[in-house]
């Protein structure tokens, strides 16, 4: 099987960072031109500089913040003027604690940077999938949608919301030829772990080494994944190998969620 995505179009939201940026390089070097999308647009030009142009694709990028969903969905009416062929969903999590303690501000700050503009984006790039009979959302969730993780009471929250939404515009959308679907990653080595393991360690009184050590082994794999290991995933899902797949939570965790 020789996965392509020439002469696909790709916006890949949270893109400068993680997972983000590792999946609009893998989607690059597939083939597809890539329009990065984030907030600070220093580190959008200098991820620009690094996407493979093998196929002779000309890449861009928007700047917009996702804290502001109303002016997304501006910018986006302004910016976009080709069809896109694929929507890569990405956002960095909200801070971790426990659920109940949170104030209600922070599961109103989740709810808009996450489902909301997910939603302004697929609203965007859904017209011209129906057009053209392809289309490929997907979202970079959270293993917490299959097992709650201790101490991210807002990001399970609110990670749980998309997944269902997710679910959801896989039954409305299927019939275009749009398949919708979930990237599960486990621990993943990005600045955002670098943090829940600070505090991991505070809670423990112990070191950051340790602090890794006892997360890495609760993992089957004894190890955290490379983001490029979660890009690999979602530019299958992208493909025209996985035209079928639609609807699912895809794991990429090492074997550490419990469920199946």
């Amino acid at each position: 099987m020789k996965i392509t995505l020439e002469n696909k179009n790709a916006l890949v939201s949270g893109s400068t960072a993680g997972i983000g940026k590792a999946s609009a390089i893998e989607l690059a070097s597939l083939g597809a031109t890539i329009t990065l999308l984030a907030r600070n647009e220093d580190k959008l030009k200098q991820v620009l500089e690094l996407l493979p142009k093998a196929y002779g694709q000309k890449h861009n990028y928007i700047v917009a913040d996702f804290n502001k969903p109303l002016d997304l969905q501006k910018v986006l009416s302004e910016k976009i003027t080709k069809t896109y062929h694929i929507l890569l969903n990405n956002t960095g999590g909200p801070k971790g604690g426990l659920a109940i303690d949170a104030p209600i501000e922070e599961f109103e700050t989740a709810f808009k940077q996450h489902l909301i503009c997910n939603q302004v984006l697929a609203q965007a790039v859904v017209p011209g999938m129906k057009q053209t009979g392809y289309g490929r959302i997907i979202n970079i969730i959270s293993t917490s949608v299959k097992q709650p993780i201790e101490g991210l009471g807002v990001s399970n929250t609110i990670r749980g919301a998309v997944a269902n939404w997710s679910k959801t515009l896989a039954t409305e959308l299927g019939q275009y030829g749009i398949t919708v679907n979930n990237v599960l990653p486990g621990a993943t080595a990005t600045e955002r772990l670098t943090a829940i393991l600070h505090n991991v360690a505070k809670k423990i009184n112990g070191s950051y080494e340790e602090a890794a050590t006892m997360m890495k082994n609760i993992t089957p794999a004894k190890r955290f994944a490379q983001p490029e290991e979660i890009a690999y995933a979602a530019a299958f899902l992208a493909s025209e190998s996985a035209s079928y797949i639609n609807g699912i939570n895809l794991p990429v965790d090492g074997g550490r969620t419990k469920s199946l």
